[in-house]
Parts: structure tokens; C-alpha cells; sequence
């Protein structure tokens, strides 16, 4: 697991509830019981801060850092889709995207990435579908530099059609390999948490839980029933998720606290 990534999970999943701030202190203990050494958390934050995510702020105990509002939109809508806590619903309209790539292969890669995550697929280089619009693609596209246009479109054929389109656009029988294959992986680590185990391992094995989960919000858009194969694996995935994030949720919560308040004490005045 990169520190880089661990710190969106953390900041996302744990400290923007808590205000979205943490001292340094507090970060390092945080991300240790996954594996991730000091200064890689320090490299991964100093590069957070140039990127725009954290902000460096003075807390009462010390040095630490604060979510910049452009991150705490976007974990808050990373939280909405990591929790489905909005319903998914589909009026049968696209959102469709022509565009004109970059030129170059790591530009192309990254805007692959954005349009991946904002729920898009990729019928060809320059033409994306969304069965929603997302509300930032516009200043996404804007920054990136690259020309685009926009259009409102449903399909002549209807629901068959759609379906269809969507089969193109997303590769839904790999998607739904990835969910099964992320419950098998994930069943035997989180049956040896249980009662008996103390806070700490609840806490790491809930985040890797909750790392593993969010990596669909880059594979899978979240279409609506409606265009879904029946059986879809990502229904008993969510609720196998669901089940075990909300069993480990008090025990994580209690290690993060403790964190935080010896991350305090240790950033604190001498």
C-alpha cells in the first residue's frame, strides 16, 4: 500500500469526520500498523500539499495538516459512493464526452484515470458515456487542457440498446470477477479478527478493507440496476463489505482516537 494512498483512505474514511485535520505525530502512528514507514508518510504528505490536498495548519499540539476544500469535496463524494449512502437512479440519458486526448502517453493515462473515477467509460479514445454527469468533469477536462464537447443523448433502441452501449463502454464481466475475487480475498483476513482481537489489528484490517474497496471506485461506475447483468457480484460484494466494515467500525474508531490523542501529546509543546 502506498502512503500516498493511505492517506486519502485515512483522511477520508477517518479524520475528515473528525475536522480533517491531524498533527504529524498523529499521522505517523496512524498509518504504522499498515506497514508504512515515517518519513514515507512525510514524503507522501509533503507531496499532498504541492498537489493541492493538504494544507499545512498549526494545531494545538504542533505542527499538522488540514484537508484543502477541493479535498474535502472530493473525499466527501468518495464516502457517498465508497457507502452508496445516495440512490442510484437513471432517467435512460447518457452523459457523453468528445474529446480530443493529450498527446502524451502519461497525460492520456492520468485523464484515463479521472474520467475512470468520475464514473465514465471509454466507447473509443476521443468518446466517453456516464449514465450520470459529474459535476466536476467540466473543471476536471478545463484543467487538463483538453477540448471537449458535451452532449445529452438516450438510445434509439431504448434499454436493449443501452445495455448494449454499456457492454462497450465497461467491461462488466471483469468488474464483476474483481468483486468476487476481492470477497475471497478479503474472507479469510477478517475472520481472524474477532472479539477477542485488540484494537490495533481490528483497525488495520478494517483499512485494508476499506483500501481494497475503494479501488472500484475507479473500475465500477455504479450503473443502475437496470443495466446490469442479473446476479451481479457487486450486490453480495457490497453486502459483504457493509457487514464487516460497520463489525470492526467501533474498535478502528477507538484506535484512531488514541492515535490522535497521543499524536497531540507527542506533537505538544516541550
Amino acid at each position: 500500500m502506498q502512503a500516498r494512498s493511505a492517506l486519502f483512505d485515512l483522511f477520508g474514511d477517518h479524520l475528515r469526520p473528525r475536522g480533517g485535520r491531524a498533527p504529524v505525530a498523529a499521522l505517523v502512528k496512524l498509518l504504522a500498523p499498515l506497514g508504512i514507514a515515517p518519513p514515507a508518510v512525510r514524503t507522501a504528505v509533503s507531496r499532498m500539499v504541492r498537489q493541492g490536498w493538504l494544507q499545512p495548519s498549526r494545531l494545538a499540539a504542533g505542527p499538522g495538516y488540514l484537508l484543502t476544500p477541493k479535498a474535502a469535496r472530493r473525499l466527501d463524494e468518495a464516502a457517498a459512493r465508497i457507502y452508496r449512502t445516495g440512490r442510484i437512479s437513471w432517467d435512460g440519458k447518457f452523459d457523453l464526452l468528445v474529446l480530443d486526448p493529450p498527446g502524451g502517453r502519461r497525460d492520456r493515462q492520468r485523464l484515463c484515470a479521472n474520467l475512470s473515477y468520475l464514473g465514465y467509460g471509454m466507447l473509443d479514445e476521443h468518446t466517453w458515456v456516464a449514465t450520470r454527469a459529474a459535476g466536476e468533469v467540466d473543471g476536471m477536462l478545463a484543467e487538463a487542457g483538453v477540448r471537449f464537447e458535451r452532449f445529452t443523448a438516450a438510445h434509439a433502441a431504448g434499454t436493449t440498446g443501452a445495455a448494449a452501449l454499456v457492454r462497450r463502454a465497461w467491461d462488466l464481466a471483469q468488474i464483476g470477477q474483481a468483486y468476487e475475487r476481492f470477497v475471497a480475498a478479503q474472507r479469510p483476513l477478517l475472520a481472524k479478527v474477532t472479539v477477542r482481537s485488540d484494537d490495533e489489528e481490528a483497525y488495520a484490517a478494517r483499512f485494508q478493507l476499506v483500501h481494497a474497496w475503494r479501488g472500484f471506485l475507479f473500475r465500477d461506475p455504479q450503473l443502475p440496476p437496470a443495466l446490469l447483468p442479473e446476479r451481479w457480484p457487486g450486490t453480495s460484494a457490497a453486502t459483504f463489505f457493509d457487514r464487516h466494515a460497520t463489525r470492526l467500525r467501533p474498535a478502528a474508531d477507538r484506535y484512531v482516537d488514541k492515535c490522535l490523542e497521543l499524536g497531540q501529546r507527542d506533537g505538544g509543546p516541550r
